[in-house]
């Protein structure tokens, strides 16, 4: 799965499964849900910043290099943390000795120099800040601990095979090339914008390398109808006459998480609402795109509800232009084999949207 999508967005929400878990989901289908923590501990996978916080394959580890070593001089870094590491020298040398020297990692709460308590979700005390810092200019690394998804930092020795900490950093124009070809890769067709976005590459350098490029072959500049900006097709990507597909989409889903791009090949405007206020929502808090062959056919408001053993669907709603009896059958199977894989015994359907009452007696008649 990451030789196809290269990157798996991290992120905490928890109100289905950990999000990162959805992509191998939507493409493995029911499969053991150690495979990312099992991926990790035999060092085939690492944390880092990418589109955002992500899992990346080992070999991916020279092209982060490039932008630890960015943060470093203080470049894509954030500032709060930069300058709390820049203050205090002591404490920081004291934080990368101690991470070094603890082969089971440790967490925030080990250093903490907090005196009272804690305010919002981001008011970091001074040595969560240094971690963080330590994190992001790659002098440390990071798991994730099963029980609370807390980061457990690790010292570089611990966690990486010394041939993967030997391998050569390339410069930054060749780490942008590979990471654009990369993107490419994902995509097969894409406008700078999309493969810009993928790996989170900004300022005029990686368009720079984009151009290249082109220059050099690698990449053929195309215009695909019915789209405003010109487009860049990979000479891997695949033409089929027909695409067979179904999943359920975890709205950071490397798929759809470009969001003008949704709409650019779709006609799919997406916009989360874990945010929104209640009564504003349209379609529900923790809501899925659903892809069945080449189109995205509807959106799923999805919890599980583990106290109860259940699969909840709060909403289902088809979009325009497509059969709802069919999305429907299609989606109840796959809200089914979902509920298997969390572990639940049952799916339950509410009330909300169109495909509600289709789905309640198509997943009774199949239980």
């Amino acid at each position: 799965m990451f030789d196809t999508v290269g990157v798996v967005q991290v992120d905490s929400v928890n109100v289905l499964v950990r999000s990162q878990e959805l992509p191998l989901f939507s493409r493995l289908g029911d499969h053991p849900r150690s495979l990312i923590p099992d991926a990790t501990a035999r060092g085939d996978i690492f944390e880092y910043w990418c589109h955002a916080a992500s899992h990346l394959p080992v070999r991916h580890y020279p092209l982060s290099r490039v932008r630890m070593e960015q943060a470093r001089e203080g470049l894509r870094v954030w500032g709060g943390v930069r300058e709390v590491a820049r203050r205090n020298p002591r404490l920081r040398d004291e934080i990368l000795a101690r991470v070094n020297s603890t082969p089971e990692g440790i967490v925030a709460g080990e250093v903490s120099t907090r005196k009272g308590p804690k305010g919002q979700w981001w008011d970091w005390d001074k040595g969560k800040s240094i971690l963080e810092w330590l994190f992001w200019t790659g002098q440390i690394t990071a798991r994730r601990r099963d029980r609370d998804f807390a980061r457990v930092y690790m010292g570089l020795h611990h966690a990486f095979p010394a041939g993967v900490l030997a391998l050569p950093v390339p410069d930054a124009e060749t780490a942008h090339r590979e990471l654009l070809m990369l993107a490419a890769a994902s995509h097969g067709i894409a406008t700078a914008g999309d493969l810009l976005d993928y790996h989170h590459l900004r300022g005029p350098a990686p368009r720079a390398a984009l151009a290249g490029l082109v220059r050099d072959g690698l990449l053929e500049e195309v215009r695909v109808e019915g789209w405003k900006e010109k487009a860049y097709l990979h000479p891997g990507a695949t033409r089929p006459r027909t695409v067979r597909a179904r999943a359920l989409l975890s709205p950071f889903d490397s798929m759809v998480w470009c969001r003008p791009r949704d709409e650019r090949l779709f006609g799919f405007r997406y916009r989360l609402e874990i945010y929104t206020p209640a009564p504003k929502r349209v379609y529900g808090y923790y809501v899925l795109p659903f892809l069945l062959n080449d189109r995205l056919v509807a959106r799923v408001d999805l919890k599980a509800d583990r106290q109860r053993s259940v699969l909840v669907v709060p909403g289902a709603f088809s979009e325009l232009d497509t059969d709802p009896l069919e999305v429907a059958d299609e989606l109840a199977d796959e809200l089914q084999l979902m509920a298997h894989w969390l572990g639940l015994g049952s799916v339950e359907i509410g009330r909300n949207g169109d495909l509600a009452v289709p789905l309640r007696k198509l997943v009774a008649s199949r239980r």
